[in-house]
């Protein structure tokens, strides 16, 4: 009898693991990619046309899903074109390494466009849908060094198209026609070194066509845009051409400006094709009697009324050219950085920062991100200068721009100027004094701007080169929320950064000033707020190489413009800069509560460090509390303590919220603002997410609330 019992207990475990060995062999899909898909297929609103799909217990390879094709248990393309699908694209693309064809085109999908895509994929079609959204393209693009072929026409994307594409070497088709995108066409375009087909029609883009004149396109579509200038000549060459509806001018390019070069005598026995253009005479060879052999053979023989006019157009041109450069090197200098007058700084070939080179120009217009992907560099002095001159006398020349290979520039001042423009520095244009220095109002020729006087006594700056280094690296840094470096003066030893001015003041002053006097952030606006800020911090730790890590991430530091779009100050100081510490202690005393556990304890600060710092910012914008408060208790004085308990607890959430907000969020747009919380103010720092997956999370968030909105005064635009 226990013989028996025994002989069926193997054989029910032999029957379990016979299963389990079936199970296996029949779930045949990478899991990445099986997650990816179930998530896309939720996303999708579980479509019933996607036939054998399912968010769980199918195999997409092993149970032929609808359009999705595998090789070697990988998921390599996914064909979901006219199933009239609605939805999303969700936030796992990323996990689909093997994906080389990713096609949705001709469906109802709507949104904004995910921030995660497939590495790899070399074909990219999503044209034909209602995406929308005005932020440009998300920078994940950057990575997709592999695309072919890219379209997203027939869409509602609007804004300008950002620079994304200075990688894209394999690219050889792009149709962004049928959007609204608006603008200048990107710098990036120009680094398309193969593509040969470009439709661009039926957006609002301005601005000329330079930037494509040099590409070897054979099919090329601009019509119906608001683009101006002279078509290039290049453009004769393109087979299928179509400019129509546009303000392009009329007529033949001006030609460049003529100079004569003055006969030269070749000798006697050299009269070669190598002379060709000898004499100002081109394609043509002189005989030894005067006369001029045209490429043919044939001689004529030039007048001597000819000849005399020849030589006094030359010495004309000659002495005018004189002229001009006399005026010109006499010419008195002017103040404020008259362009005219700039000289590009000769200092050293820039490492820090890879960030793509862009200049910074003087304005405050917002522009979106501008990324060519080498270092800029710089004219170096001759190295016997470098060592004759030191610090102080290299930096008390005219006004100079430091600038790179994009359309703007960062604009040098004197002491001088900066007195004049601060009202030497008056307690009545004193904004206020931050880690890195004390921060003033300034009008710089009818611009408002702000000038921060870093102090420099504990700087890591061994010399002049190296502040040239500092200054070109911060004019490198572009991005729609980071505040753009206006302008900088060195001199005497000094650093003051010139910056643009925003009305509104900082987020630490609107959430914590004075009730009856602050500006009031609905709910709405705070989502929008963190998500600015998040991609902010999302360009400085993944889009710029080697990573800039801020270390000094907190509300004061996050500036708001008149429309309450945040802009990150003081990014990459920290990499140059350290507090003085006689100072110091005192000014860091309220940035503490901001500093995860590591850089505590062990003075670590890694990008996982910056993190901490924007969930305690976020925790700010739920509850309208400062991170610490030695008013409160002493189990309420730190925030982060405090509210950590409380954020999966919705009964003690919706109590934790600031009271100005009056209940007009919804309660899960409140849960998930929550759960982003606690993922970033994790203790250990490989528990926190990357910035691109915060950004990802309040995208969500976002989209979802600008859906549920419950009051009119909360109906704030947010930013797709």
């Amino acid at each position: 009898m226990a013989l028996t019992i025994t002989c069926k207990a193997e054989v029910f475990l032999f029957v379990i693991l016979f299963n389990k060995l079936l199970d296996s062999l029949h779930a045949t899909t990478n899991q990445p990619d099986v997650s990816a898909l179930q998530n896309l297929f939720i996303s999708l609103n579980s479509a019933s046309t996607l036939k054998h799909w399912s968010s769980n217990g199918t195999d997409p390879c092993s149970d032929a899903w609808e359009g999705v094709t595998c090789l070697n248990q990988a998921v390599t393309e996914i064909h979901l074109s006219g199933l009239n699908l609605t939805g999303s694209l969700g936030y796992r693309l990323d996990q689909l390494t093997s994906v080389t064809i990713l096609d949705l085109s001709n469906n109802q999908l709507s949104g904004g466009l995910p921030y995660q895509f497939p590495p790899n994929v070399q074909q990219l079609n999503l044209g034909s849908n209602n995406f929308s959204g005005s932020g440009g393209f998300p920078f994940s693009f950057m990575s997709m060094t592999n695309l072919t072929s890219l379209n997203m026409s027939n869409n509602h994307l609007s804004g300008k198209i950002n620079d994304v594409f200075w990688h894209f070497h394999n690219l050889i088709t792009l149709d962004l026609s049928f959007n609204i995108f608006s603008g200048e066409l990107p710098h990036s375009f120009s680094n398309l070194t193969v593509v040969s087909v470009m439709y661009l029609q039926n957006n609002a883009l301005s601005g000329d066509v330079d930037v494509l004149a040099n590409l070897p396109l054979q099919d090329l579509n601009l019509e119906n845009n608001q683009f101006t200038g002279w078509i290039p000549s290049t453009f004769n060459s393109i087979p299928d051409l179509k400019l129509t509806g546009n303000k392009f001018n009329i007529g033949p390019v001006p030609a460049p400006p003529f100079v004569v070069t003055p006969p030269t005598q070749a000798p006697d026995d050299t009269a070669t094709n190598n002379n060709e253009s000898s004499a100002g005479v081109l394609n043509q060879q002189s005989n030894p009697d005067g006369s001029v052999i045209s490429p043919s053979g044939s001689s004529s023989s030039l007048s001597t009324g000819a000849v005399a006019g020849i030589s006094i157009a030359g010495v004309l041109a000659i002495s005018t050219v004189a002229f001009i450069i006399i005026i010109f090197c006499f010419k008195p200098q002017e103040r404020f950085g008259n362009k005219a007058n700039q000289q590009t700084v000769s200092s050293i070939a820039i490492q820090s920062f890879s960030t793509p080179p862009a200049r910074v120009s003087s304005h405050t217009e917002e522009s979106n991100l501008e990324i060519p992907m080498q270092q800029t560099t710089l004219k170096h002095q001759p190295a016997d200068l470098n060592k004759r001159q030191n610090s102080e006398q290299l930096q008390t020349k005219s006004p100079r721009i430091i600038e790179s290979r994009s359309s703007k520039t960062a604009t040098t001042y004197s002491i001088a100027d900066l007195q004049v423009a601060t009202g030497s520095f008056s307690e009545e244009n004193f904004l206020g004094e931050g880690t890195y220095g004390a921060v003033y109002k300034a009008n710089i020729q009818d611009q408002t701007v702000a000038v921060k006087k870093l102090d420099t006594s504990h700087s890591t700056f061994p010399n002049a080169e190296k502040m040239t280094e500092f200054i070109s690296s911060l004019s490198r840094l572009h991005h729609p929320n980071i505040t753009q470096l206006v302008g900088y003066c060195l001199e005497h030893g000094q650093c003051l950064l010139v910056h643009e001015y925003f009305e509104k003041g900082t987020l630490h002053d609107i959430l914590h000033s004075d009730y009856d006097t602050r500006t009031k952030l609905t709910w709405n606006a705070r989502i929008k707020i963190a998500l600015g800020a998040a991609r902010a911090l999302e360009y400085l730790h993944e889009v710029c190489g080697p990573p800039v890590v801020h270390k000094n991430f907190k509300s004061i530091n996050i500036l708001l413009d008149k429309e309450l779009k945040p802009h990150l100050s003081d990014s990459g100081i920290a990499a140059f800069l350290q507090p003085c510490e006689g100072q110091a202690s005192a000014r860091m005393a309220g940035s503490s509560s901001y500093y995860a556990p590591e850089h505590a304890m062990y003075g670590v600060y890694t990008t996982k460090t910056d993190v901490y710092g924007f969930g305690v910012v976020m925790l700010e914008l739920l509850t309208g509390r400062i991170p610490f408060d030695s008013t409160k208790p002493r189990n309420e004085k730190s925030l982060v303590r405090w509210a950590t308990p409380q954020l999966h607890d919705i009964d003690a959430l919706t109590s934790m919220v600031d009271t100005a907000l009056k209940g007009q969020y919804r309660a899960k747009s409140l849960s998930r603002f929550a759960d982003i919380i606690s993922l970033c103010i994790q203790p250990e720092p490989e528990f926190r997410p990357m910035m691109s997956e915060v950004v990802q999370l309040l995208v969500r968030l976002m989209q979802g609330a600008s859906l549920g909105k419950r009051r009119p005064e909360d109906a704030d635009e947010l930013p797709e």
